[in-house]
């Protein structure tokens, strides 16, 4: 099978150490993570996990499955681009006299949909969002003009098809409902029962 790129997505519960787990299991498979996003997710106290790898899709199945046996993964998913909405954000520090003086370096800004962030005497910050080739594109560009400094955020992706984690974890709790509690017929006789 070839390879191809793939976005992970994990709901995991916000347990200390995820993150170094969850890389363990890409590290011992010899799989680069090229980008990795957490954040919380639709429902409370459960997080996302947005990972996106180049891989064939016989062996992220297996990594999905894998990563299912961590105790605090709920659920993790893997899909194409073409199933999801992603996105990608960006920020460039270009020199002011450059956007000041270059009619065409504005209008290449406005035509990639950046904002201005902050605007100092020798730099203007500008952020965008959009694919990596939109934000390589205009990075090269940005290159040609004395772009001082750029950087990249991680992946964030919806799933299309995907009615959201909050409905599927209310459709599991209907189908398997957690067992009544349970009262402790001893709790109150604490001093016959904790005896030495």
């Amino acid at each position: 099978m070839e390879k191809q790129e793939f976005t992970i997505t994990l709901y995991t519960e916000n347990a200390i150490g995820m993150i170094g787990r969850i890389s363990n299991i890409f590290s011992r498979r010899k799989i680069n993570i090229e980008s990795l996003n957490t954040s919380p997710s639709e429902v409370d106290g459960i997080h996302r996990f947005t990972i996106l790898i180049t891989e064939s899709e016989d062996v992220v199945r297996k990594l999905c499955r894998q990563i299912e046996k961590q105790v605090e993964v709920l659920k993790a998913y893997f899909n194409t681009n073409d199933e999801l909405i992603w996105q990608e954000q960006a920020l460039y520090k270009v020199p002011t006299e450059v956007v000041n003086e270059k009619v065409y370096v504005e209008r290449l800004l406005r035509e990639y949909g950046a904002n201005v962030v902050v605007i100092r005497p020798d730099y203007i910050v500008f952020e965008t969002a959009g694919h990596r080739e939109e934000i390589d594109r205009l990075t090269e560009e940005l290159t040609k003009y004395g772009l001082i400094e750029f950087v990249r955020g991680a992946r964030i992706a919806i799933i299309k098809a995907s009615a959201g984690f909050h409905s599927k974890l209310k459709q599991f709790e209907k189908e398997e409902p957690s067992p009544e509690i349970v009262e402790n017929e001893f709790l109150d006789q604490q001093d016959t029962v904790f005896t030495m």
